[in-house]
């Protein structure tokens, strides 16, 4: 149950919330912008400034991973650059699962892509601008998440609205996955 009292959001990895969200709304989060560039820690924050998710950034691992905890301190999930791979791929690992890899488009003449490759058909794709930090996150032709620097713009960090239903956690970590990829070329 949501701490609002509705029945909370819809996973599509079959498990149990772990974001008490109501199930009609959209939900804001706020990302403090490559937060991870020096392998810190940082909390994944709601509209309100609380915190919802917990980010452990490891960067200076092999793998640079990041490992996501709920409040209460318990892993929830991970997102880790995958090295055995021809472009920038990064893995999303949700409750031990593999939920999702998140890959950039080798030749993208309008802005940045990415696809965020789910089981099944229902894939997500990003679409946006590196320099403004704006994207958007569609499943077949429908926004199901927005990120966006735009109302945050007198502080490093961005929003991240999620439509009800979707996945929460999966749409963070693919953000958090979208950050590290551009910090990485950001290196180059």
């Amino acid at each position: 149950m949501a701490t609002d009292g509705s029945p909370g959001r819809a996973w599509a990895t079959g498990r149990a919330p772990v974001l008490p969200v109501s199930q009609e709304v959209t939900a804001m989060y706020v990302i403090r912008e490559r937060m991870f560039r020096l392998g810190e820690d940082s909390d994944i924050t709601d509209e309100a400034g609380q915190p919802v998710l917990h980010v452990d950034g490891k960067v200076l691992s092999l793998h640079n991973r990041l490992v996501l905890r709920d409040p209460a301190g318990r892993e929830v999930g991970q997102v880790h650059r995958k090295l055995a791979a021809l472009r920038p791929t990064y893995e999303i690992t949700i409750d031990g699962k593999d939920v999702a890899e998140v890959r950039r488009h080798l030749f993208a003449p309008f802005g940045e892509r990415f696809t965020i490759d789910v089981p099944g058909p229902s894939d997500l794709e990003i679409s946006g601008d590196l320099l403004s930090h704006e994207f958007t996150i569609e499943r077949d032709g429908q926004t199901v998440a927005t990120i966006s620097k735009r109302w945050l713009s007198m502080t490093a960090s961005y929003a991240v609205d999620v439509a009800p239903g979707e996945d929460d956690v999966l749409i963070l970590a693919s953000v958090l996955a979208l950050d590290l990829a551009i910090d990485a070329e950001h290196d180059h």
